[in-house]
C-alpha cells in the first residue's frame, strides 16, 4: 500500500472517531436540554413570586469548574466560550432573557452583552447609558449591560452617575478586549481619507496610529462607533474607527486592523438589574459611600477596609450634585456581602459613612 493511500485510510479512521464523538456530544446536548426544561418546570411548579431563571451565580461556578478541570487542546478561554453557548441555549428554553445595551446594532457593548449571555438572548439597542438604566427600570428587558471603565482611557463618569438615583444593583461584570479596526468604504484607498469618524473613546485609544498614518484628516467625535460606520459608508472621503461588527453590519472594507495604540486595551461593563445575586465563591463587591464631613473623612472611609483584609481594587469620587463640594466615592472590593469579612467591615463601614450602599456583589468577569 503506498503512502498516500495509508494516509488516506488513517483520515478516514480519524473521521470515523470525529463522527462517534460528535453523535456523542449531540445526545449530551440534548440530555442537557432536558434537564434545563425540568429546571423550569420545576421552579413554576413552586409557585416562586422571584423566579430568576437566569442564575449569575450558578453560571459563574460552571464555567469555573470547567476551566479549572480543563486538561485538553483547547484553552480555558475558548472552553468558557463554548459553554457560554450551551448555556445560553438551554436558558433559552426556560425564558428568552431581554437585553439592553448602548446602541446602535454593531458597538462593542452589544459584543460584550453577547459575550456574557450568549448568543441565544434578544439585545435591544438604546440610544444612551440613562435609557439602559430606564428599560430595566421600567421592566421592559431583564438586564442591561453598560460601560464604566476603559483600561487605557479610565472610567465612564455618566454611568456612575446614574447609579446615584437608580436602584438597579450589579449583577455581572464583563471584561472586553477592544481591537479597533479602520473601516471604509469598499472603493476608497484609506491613505487619502481626509475625516475619521468615531466615539471620542476610541480616537483617544488609537491617537498615536493616527497621528503616524493620518495626521492630517480631521477627527470627528460621534456619539457611537456604530454612526461612525454609518457616516463612513455615505462618505467617499471618510474612514470610521469601529468593531468587526460594524464592518459586517455597514458593508464596510477593513482597511487597517487592530489600529488601537495598547494592545491590552480592555472595556469592562456592567451587568444591571433588579436581582441580588447569591455568592459564586470568585465575586466583586460595588459600593457608593459619602463621607461625613469632618477631617480624615477617606481615612475613616477606609480603615474598615484595612482592619478586616479587604483588597479593594477600585475607588472613584463623583460630586454628590446635592451641594458644592460634597462627593460620593465609588469602591470595588473583592468578595461578596455574605462573605464574613466583607460583612464585618460593611458594618463598620456603615457607621462611618453619612450614606453607604452596596450596589452589588457579584461573580468576577470570566475572560
Amino acid at each position: 500500500m503506498s503512502d498516500k493511500s495509508e494516509a488516506t485510510t488513517k483520515l478516514l479512521a480519524i473521521r470515523d472517531r470525529i463522527d462517534a464523538i460528535d453523535d456523542q456530544i449531540l445526545d449530551l446536548l440534548s440530555k442537557r436540554a432536558e434537564c434545563a426544561e425540568e429546571v423550569a418546570e420545576t421552579k413554576r411548579a413552586a409557585g416562586d413570586q422571584d423566579l430568576w431563571f437566569y442564575r449569575p451565580e450558578r453560571e459563574a461556578q460552571i464555567l469555573q469548574r470547567m476551566s479549572a478541570e480543563n486538561k485538553g487542546l483547547l484553552a480555558n478561554e475558548r472552553i468558557t466560550a463554548i459553554y457560554r453557548e450551551i448555556i445560553s441555549s438551554c436558558l433559552a428554553l426556560e425564558q428568552i432573557i431581554k437585553v439592553a445595551f448602548l446602541g446602535p446594532e454593531g458597538t462593542f457593548t452589544q459584543e460584550a452583552a453577547n459575550k456574557h449571555f450568549g448568543q441565544s438572548i434578544e439585545t435591544i439597542p438604546v440610544a444612551s447609558i440613562g435609557h439602559v438604566f430606564r428599560e430595566v427600570e421600567n421592566g421592559l428587558v431583564d438586564y442591561g449591560v453598560v460601560p464604566i471603565e476603559n483600561s487605557t482611557e479610565g472610567v465612564i463618569s455618566y454611568t456612575l452617575d446614574m447609579f446615584m438615583n437608580s436602584s438597579l444593583k450589579i449583577s455581572g461584570e464583563i471584561k472586553l478586549r477592544i481591537h479597533q479596526n479602520l473601516l471604509t468604504d469598499h472603493k476608497v484607498d484609506w491613505k487619502t481619507v481626509e475625516r475619521v469618524y468615531s466615539h471620542q473613546q476610541s480616537l483617544a485609544q488609537c491617537r498615536e496610529w493616527l497621528d503616524e498614518n493620518l495626521p492630517d484628516a480631521q477627527r470627528v467625535p460621534v456619539a457611537s462607533n456604530t454612526e461612525a460606520a454609518v457616516m463612513a459608508s455615505n462618505d467617499n472621503n471618510a474612514a470610521a474607527i469601529a468593531g468587526i461588527k460594524a464592518a459586517d453590519i455597514y458593508n464596510l472594507k477593513i482597511a487597517q486592523e487592530n489600529i488601537e495604540d495598547n494592545i491590552n486595551n480592555t472595556t469592562r461593563f456592567l451587568v444591571i438589574g433588579k436581582q441580588d445575586v447569591p455568592p459564586s465563591g470568585v465575586d466583586k463587591t460595588t459600593l457608593m459611600i459619602s463621607a461625613k464631613n469632618r477631617a480624615g473623612a477617606l481615612y475613616h472611609l477606609l480603615t474598615p477596609l484595612a482592619n478586616n483584609g479587604l483588597d479593594m481594587t477600585r475607588i472613584e469620587s463623583r460630586p454628590s450634585r446635592n451641594a458644592n463640594w460634597e462627593y460620593y466615592f465609588f469602591l470595588d472590593v473583592n468578595g461578596h456581602a455574605e462573605d464574613e469579612n466583607v460583612a464585618r467591615a460593611l458594618k463598620e463601614l456603615e457607621r462611618e459613612a453619612e450614606l453607604m450602599r452596596i450596589l452589588g456583589s457579584y461573580p468576577k468577569a470570566i475572560l
